[in-house]
C-alpha cells in the first residue's frame, strides 16, 4: 500500500515537481531572528484567498445590475443556505485584510525590508496596498444601497477635483453624467475582473522576490538561520486559524450594513464612506472651498509617492539602530494621525440607518393579502358583525361565517350585498352601496375565512386596515403583488420598507415617471389621511 502511495507521488513529482517545490518551500532557510512579526504576510495572502473564494460564491447568486443587485443581496442573506455567513465572510474580511495589509508594511518599514536589494519587493508590495484599497471602493457600490450610492457620489466628487484630467477620470468611470447603470458595471467590472487579475499577478511577483532575496532579519540581531518548518510554519498556520476565528466571529455575530435601496432623490442624506476611508472624509471637511485639492488630491498623492520613494530615500546601513526607533516613531505617528483623523470622522457624523439585512419578524396579520384586511374594514363599516359572529360569541340572528355548514361562493355574496331580497326573500338586510372593488374585497374575505385567518383579524391596527382600503379602491392590485396575489407588472410591494424611505414613495405617488421614467403608474393625489394609511400599511409588509 504504502509503496503504491510512494510511485503515484513519485510520478506526479516527476511531472511537476510539486512535491519537490514543497520540499524545498518547507525547508527554505529564514533568519534565525524569524517570529510572529513574519506571519503577517501569510495572513494577507490567507484573507484574500478568502475573499476570492466568497467573492465566487457571492456572483452564482448576485445579479450585476442597479436595481436586481439590492434584490439579490437580499435574496442571498435571507434565502441562500448560508447566504449570510459567506457574505459576512466577504465584507468583514475586506476590512480585515486591509488592517493586516497595513500591519504588515509596518512591520517590513521597521524591520528596514526596504533597503538593497530588496526595493522591487517593497514596490510590489506597495502596490498591492493600493490594490487592496481599490478593491475596497469599488466594491463599496455594489450592494447599490444608499450608503454606497452616496458614498461613491463623495468618490466622483473627489476625482472631478483633480487638476487638467479630472474630467477625463470621471468618463473613464462612467460617471460623468452621474452614477447610473454604466458607473456600477465599470465598478463590477474592476472589482471581479481587472482587480483580482492584477492582484494575483503582483502576489505571484512579491512571492518570488521574497523568496529571492530571503526573509530581512531582525536589526541587530544575530545572522543565525532556520528552516521555516517546522517553527515558523507552526506560528503562520497559528496566526492564519487565530484570524479566520475573528472572522468567523464577526461573520456570524455582525450585522453587515444594509441601508434603504439607493435613492439619487434623498439629497438630505449625509454620506460615510467605509472606515478605512473616513480619513479622507474628515480632509474633506477640513480643506473646504478652494482648498478642498489639497485635501482631496495632494495630501493623498505626496503620501503614495512617499510610500514608492522610501527605498530610494532612505540608503542608510541596517545596523544602525537610531534608523529604526525613528521608522518606529514615524509608523506610531502615521498609524495616529490615521487614528485621529478616523475617530473625529466617526464622532462628527450622524448616525446611519440600522441594517436591514435580518428581516425584522412581521406580524401574522401581514401575511394576509390586502383584499383580506380591507374586507374586515368592510365588514365593520357595514355593520355585519350586528348579525354575524367570526368565530366564538353570543349568538346572533345570522349563520357563524366559519362555523356554518354553508359556504357560499363569490358572486352568490356579491349580490347578497348589492340586493340581499332577491337571493334570501325572508332577510330585512339593507343594500350595501359600496363600489365594485370595495365589493370585491368584502367578498373575497368572507369566502377566505378560516379560523386560522380569523385569529389574526384581532390584532390589526385600524390605520393598516384604512391603508388595506386605501391600496384596493386606488387598484393597486392590478399592477402589484402583496403576498403573492396581484398582477406583475409592477415590482411586488412586500419588503418596500427595505428598499424605499417613505419620502421617496411620497413623492412616487404624486408623479411616478419622474422618479422611474418607464413607469405606467398614474399620479395618485391622496388625501393626508389616505396617504399616511397606505404609507402605514405598506411599510408593514414582510419580505
Amino acid at each position: 500500500m504504502e509503496s503504491g502511495i510512494r510511485r503515484t507521488i513519485d510520478w506526479v513529482d516527476g511531472r511537476t515537481g510539486f512535491e519537490t517545490a514543497l520540499r524545498n518551500f518547507l525547508s527554505e532557510e529564514i533568519p534565525g531572528s524569524a517570529g510572529w512579526a513574519q506571519v503577517f504576510g501569510s495572513v494577507a495572502l490567507f484573507l484574500f484567498l478568502t475573499q476570492a473564494i466568497t467573492g465566487v460564491l457571492l456572483a452564482f447568486n448576485y445579479a450585476p445590475t442597479p436595481g436586481e443587485a439590492y434584490e439579490s443581496l437580499l435574496f442571498i442573506v435571507r434565502k441562500v443556505a448560508a447566504g449570510k455567513m459567506i457574505h459576512g465572510l466577504h465584507h468583514w474580511g475586506a476590512s480585515l485584510m486591509i488592517i493586516v495589509v497595513f500591519i504588515h508594511m509596518a512591520q517590513v518599514f521597521i524591520y528596514g525590508a526596504y533597503k538593497r536589494p530588496r526595493e522591487a519587493t517593497w514596490i510590489a508590495g506597495s502596490i498591492l496596498l493600493l490594490l487592496t484599497l481599490a478593491f475596497g471602493l469599488t466594491g463599496y457600490l455594489l450592494p447599490w444601497d444608499n450608503r454606497a450610492y452616496w458614498g461613491t457620489m463623495v468618490t466622483t466628487r473627489i476625482i472631478s477635483s483633480v487638476p487638467v484630467v479630472g474630467s477625463s477620470l470621471l468618463r473613464l468611470i462612467g460617471a460623468a453624467e452621474g452614477i447610473g447603470v454604466l458607473t456600477f458595471a465599470r465598478f463590477y467590472a474592476l472589482h471581479t475582473m481587472l482587480l483580482p487579475a492584477a492582484s494575483v499577478t503582483l502576489i505571484a511577483i512579491h512571492v518570488y522576490l521574497v523568496r529571492r532575496h530571503g526573509i530581512t532579519p531582525r536589526p541587530f540581531e544575530p545572522k543565525l538561520t532556520q528552516r521555516f518548518y517546522p517553527r515558523q510554519a507552526f506560528r503562520d498556520v497559528v496566526a492564519i486559524f487565530a484570524t479566520f476565528a475573528i472572522l468567523f466571529a464577526a461573520a456570524a455575530l455582525l450585522e453587515v450594513p444594509l441601508e434603504r435601496l439607493a435613492d439619487p432623490t434623498d439629497t438630505s442624506y449625509v454620506p460615510r464612506p467605509e472606515w478605512y476611508f473616513l480619513f479622507l472624509f474628515q480632509l474633506l471637511k477640513l480643506f473646504q472651498g478652494a482648498m478642498e485639492p489639497i485635501g482631496t488630491v495632494v495630501l493623498p498623492t505626496i503620501a503614495v509617492l512617499a510610500l514608492f520613494a522610501i527605498p530610494f530615500v532612505d540608503r542608510t546601513r541596517l545596523e544602525r539602530s537610531r534608523g529604526r526607533v525613528l521608522a518606529a516613531a514615524l509608523v506610531v505617528l502615521v498609524f495616529a494621525i490615521w487614528g485621529t483623523l478616523t475617530a473625529a470622522a466617526v464622532l462628527t457624523s450622524p448616525p446611519g440607518s440600522p441594517p436591514l439585512l435580518t428581516a425584522a419578524p412581521a406580524a401574522a396579520w401581514a401575511q394576509l393579502p390586502a383584499e383580506q384586511i380591507a374586507g374586515l374594514g368592510y365588514f365593520h363599516s357595514a355593520h355585519c358583525d350586528t348579525c354575524h359572529n367570526l368565530l366564538a360569541g353570543e349568538p346572533k340572528p345570522g349563520p357563524n361565517l366559519i362555523t356554518s355548514e354553508v359556504h357560499h361562493a363569490r358572486p352568490w355574496l356579491i349580490q347578497h350585498f348589492n340586493n340581499p331580497s332577491l337571493v334570501l326573500p325572508s332577510t330585512k338586510v339593507a343594500p350595501m352601496h359600496f363600489s365594485l372593488p370595495q365589493l370585491n374585497a368584502l367578498s373575497l374575505f368572507i369566502e377566505n375565512l378560516t379560523p386560522d385567518s380569523a385569529s389574526k383579524l384581532d390584532d390589526i391596527p385600524m390605520n393598516v386596515i384604512q391603508g388595506a382600503q386605501t391600496y384596493v379602491v386606488s387598484a393597486c392590485g392590478s399592477c402589484h403583488k402583496v403576498n403573492g396575489a396581484g398582477g406583475g407588472i409592477g415590482p411586488p410591494l412586500n419588503g418596500i420598507a427595505d428598499r424605499r424611505s417613505k419620502q421617496w414613495v411620497k413623492a412616487h405617488f404624486l408623479a411616478p415617471q419622474k422618479l422611474s421614467p418607464e413607469s405606467i403608474m398614474p399620479p395618485y393625489h391622496f388625501s393626508s389621511a389616505e396617504e399616511n394609511a397606505i404609507l402605514v400599511y405598506l411599510f408593514a409588509l414582510p419580505e
